[in-house]
């Protein structure tokens, strides 16, 4: 028998068809071993010795056993998991584990293909080669270099920072840049300008002419920057004749993108298509293993010949001859630090261009468009300049217009963009001569603002980490979810926001890591790790040079004291915790020491058990503390603790405070105090709301049914109410105060009947298609104990990992017949362990005194 391993059971349920029966296909689910996640896993003073350890999962202990077992029974090992770095790797780990476990087979091989079809796989097999000992070696390195980074600085960030997650090398350097668009943002100072525009019309079509010239001189786009100048040409061009006075054309050329690499694919499906980084690695590794697409962890930019033949082929059968360029179009990547060099992502039959469904569909659309136009003629364009003067000769106006003579690849695609220019003119013009006089509907002044550079997209960010040579487009995905799975960042329509927990940390590392943030040296770093994938340098001297450095600064930040690196970073912070004030005064002098008259009231950034935190130096006399970078504290209102004000009733006084589960309000001292915690829906909160919420709960009224109270309050899961030991939700904050009688009878009866059986089902979070062999209708479907999905025969959960917006069919399929496996081995097992049932022995009648005991 020859055992083959892949990394999944969909590629390995796809390889084994195209191989038949003398081959054994199991999947080992990725990386069978990782160093364990705690101190010593990887040992410098031992050469740099490594720990690793089997995933603790069942499922993977399972798998890991399988293979073994097959393998103690098979004549040849093949190994032929994914063609780049990571699957060298994985490949090494399941070899180095069957010979730890001695099962290793004396033959084993490698193998590797850039596509899953019955050609590439069949070809590959016949080409086996020796495991690739410098992409190994690349491998460990890396995984070694981001250990030792990460769990040598995480005990510094948790000892000096507190209420800071952890810090990774990558994964710092995108914060970094995340934060410092931040900065720019904030540093901003718009420039006024205004645009002067006439409307115009000739020959029944209308255009937009802008005005360049203004009273003899020529206009840039900031040159008028106030109203009084803005009208004044508004009324020059009101009232002049304005006279064509040049027509200039130029023809243009414009030429297809490459095909997809790993970053680009990225890039365009967030533009396009609206997905994340992670979402489109997961659509096009389904696309991969079910054979439709090339290998999507690439830098490559290239097709292999067979595929420009193809692609050529598929363009002259569906488009005309002049769409066909004589030669093939040659694509060289770019990209900086590119690596292994396998084929750009493209389909593995251009025959058809329908793949999979859903999000997978899309993504494949994408694909195959992208490389077919890469293979098509260029686009050949018209660029049409008009420009008119008065008769003064002293005010000038231009109308530019574009028009596509041959679409050329344009008819099949047109890469995205991340932003227009508002100089951007892609409208027709009407033809015109030197002479002739457009006619005016209108001239506008209209103000504008210059606006700061945007905020990161996740197209934009990958682009920018690509250009810098940071990390890997392979590995953009996860950097990227690291950052919002700990707060550091957030993302609102489709932006990336720094959360003032990332700020926190990247000003900590500027400071006190500045060289191991900095661009260059992470780019190096990736230079070095490249070097040692080409055998041009050992990892452990790449190992030793970075730690020789980086373990004497760690130690060096750890004998500060808390205090010292918390007084650099309120200096550092400075303008972004102080802003000036409007008044002109000390924008750290303290609220409310300044309310009460009390002098030295000074703020300043402090660190507590729970993270950062503004206090005054007045302390203890003075208790004012603001909140920043703790949980609950990013995008906060910018509600202040201290004292809202005095209960109007008992005139105690009520004080905001912020605890470890967020803001809360308190009335009183000891066990007596009266405490609630401020809802997230109160925007607009304020004393009044504060007194609401102490006087809870609150008495709707009595049900007409029972005479007993109806109560509003709010509990651990929210806002709800309460009658008679049932209880009801309410939808927000404000409904607890607000709902009345009716509504509260009517919700009542309406969680009553949920809870006795004629509850609503659940609407699907979404649905997918049909399954293969059951024929149900797969949806994702929201469960009491998390999402799964399910066929209508069988259920099953979701990966915590795994979003369930992002669950695609392939994976759901996988999912439920995984699931109905497991269940089928269940009943055969126990349906063989089960001992023959015997006839269970008459029992003799219990006294009455005894049975009732027992009931």
């Amino acid at each position: 028998m020859q055992l083959v391993i892949v990394e999944s059971p969909a590629k390995a349920k796809t390889i084994e068809k195209y191989l038949g029966k003398d081959y054994k296909v199991l999947a080992s689910y990725g990386h069978v071993r990782d160093l364990p996640p705690k101190d010593g896993s990887v040992r410098p003073d031992e050469d740099f010795a490594m720990d690793w350890e089997v995933y603790a999962d069942k499922r993977n202990r399972d798998q890991v056993k399988a293979i073994a077992d097959a393998a103690k029974k098979a004549d040849r090992l093949i190994l032929a998991t994914d063609p780049d770095r990571e699957g060298e790797a994985i490949s090494w780990h399941v070899m180095d584990l069957l010979k730890k476990r001695k099962a290793l087979p004396a033959d084993v091989e490698r193998v590797t293909f850039n596509a899953i079809t019955k050609a590439a796989v069949t070809g590959a097999m016949e080409k086996p080669r020796a495991l690739d000992q410098d992409l190994i070696d690349a491998y460990l390195a890396r995984r070694a270099l981001d250990y030792l980074f990460g769990f040598t600085l995480s005990p510094v960030l948790w000892r000096k920072l507190p209420g800071a997650k952890s810090a990774g090398r990558v994964q710092s350097v995108a914060l970094r840049l995340i934060v410092e668009r931040e900065r720019e943002i904030e540093a901003f100072v718009p420039q006024e300008y205004w645009s002067v525009v006439a409307h115009m019309q000739h020959d029944g079509t209308a255009f937009d002419a802008r005005m360049v010239m203004f009273d003899g001189k020529k206009l840039d786009r900031l040159s008028i920057g106030d109203e009084g100048t803005a009208k004044a040409a508004q009324k020059a061009v009101e009232e002049g004749r304005f006279t064509v006075e040049d027509v200039e054309t130029k023809p243009l050329k414009r030429n297809p993108a490459p095909p997809f690499t790993t970053s680009t694919l990225q890039q365009e499906a967030a533009r396009k298509l609206g997905f994340s980084a992670s979402h489109t690695m997961r659509c096009a590794q389904s696309l991969y293993e079910a054979g439709a697409i090339t290998y999507m962890r690439t830098d490559g930019v290239q097709m292999d010949g067979s595929a420009i033949s193809a692609a050529r082929k598929a363009i002259s059968d569906r488009y005309s001859g002049h769409y066909l360029p004589e030669k093939p179009c040659i694509y060289q990547t770019k990209a900086k630090n590119a690596q292994e060099a396998h084929e750009a992502i493209r389909p593995t039959d251009f025959g058809s261009d329908r793949a999979a469904s859903g999000d997978e569909a899309k993504l494949y659309d994408l694909i195959f468009k992208r490389a077919m136009a890469s293979q098509m003629a260029a686009a050949n364009l018209e660029r049409t300049t008009v420009t008119m003067r008065d008769g003064t000769g002293r005010h000038e106006l231009r109308a530019t217009g574009q028009v596509v003579k041959f679409p050329g690849f344009l008819a099949v695609y047109e890469e995205g963009r991340d932003q227009k220019s508002e100089d951007d003119d892609d409208g027709l013009l009407p033809m015109m001569r030197q002479g002739d006089v457009p006619h005016k509907n209108g001239v506008d002044a209209t103000q504008h603002f210059t606006q700061p550079p945007p905020r990161f997209s996740e197209a934009s960010l990958v682009k920018r980490l690509e250009e810098l040579g940071i990390g890997r487009p392979s590995t953009y995905a996860s950097t990227i979810q690291t950052l919002r799975d700990r707060d550091y960042v957030r993302m609102e329509k489709n932006r990336f926001f720094a959360e003032e927990s990332g700020r926190l940390l990247t000003a900590f590392l500027e400071r006190f890591f500045e060289r191991y943030v900095a661009y260059d040296f992470t780019a190096g770093m990736e230079d070095e790790l490249d070097e040692v994938s080409g055998g041009r340098e050992e990892w452990k001297a790449l190992l030793e040079g970075f730690w020789r450095d980086f373990k004497p600064k760690t130690d060096e930040v750890m004998e500060r004291k808390p205090s010292e690196v918390t007084e650099v970073l309120d200096e550092y912070l400075s303008d972004y915790l102080f802003p000036p004030r409007g008044d002109g005064k000390d924008p750290r002098t303290c609220p409310l020491c300044e309310q009460e008259g009390r002098e030295g009231g000074r703020l300043a950034l402090r660190g507590g058990r729970y993270g950062a935190f503004v206090a005054c130096a007045n302390y203890p006399e003075c208790k004012f503390t603001r909140r920043f970078a703790q949980p609950g504290g990013d995008g906060d209102s910018g509600e202040e603790d201290g004292i809202l004000g005095k209960h109007p009733e008992t005139g105690e006084e009520i004080h905001r405070k912020t605890g470890r589960f967020g803001p809360y309000i308190q009335m009183g001292e000891g066990k007596e105090a009266k405490r609630a915690s401020i809802p997230k829906d109160l925007p607009d909160f304020d004393l009044e709301w504060a007194i609401k919420l102490l006087e809870l709960p609150r008495i709707v009224g009595q049900h007409p049914e029972t005479g007993k109270d109806i109560e509003a309050n709010i509990g651990r899961y929210g806002p709800y109410l309460r009658h008679d030991g049932k209880y009801a939700k309410l939808a927000g904050t404000r409904d607890v105060f607000e709902t009345g009688m009716n509504a509260a009878v009517a919700l009542l009866a309406e969680a009553a009947n949920r809870k006795g059986g004629t509850r609503a089902k659940a609407e699907p979070i979404k649905t997918l298609g049909t399954h293969p062999t059951s024929g149900g209708e797969i949806k994702v479907m929201p469960g009491r104990y998390g999402p799964y999905v399910t066929d209508g025969t069988t259920n099953a959960t979701i990966p915590k990992d795994v979003k369930p917006e992002d669950v695609t069919e392939a994976q759901a399929v996988e999912l439920i017949d995984a699931r109905a496996a497991k269940g089928t081995t269940k009943k055969k097992a126990a349906k063989k362990k089960a001992p023959a049932k015997k006839k269970a022995p008459a029992k003799k009648k219990a006294p009455a005194k005894k049975a009732k005991a027992d009931e």
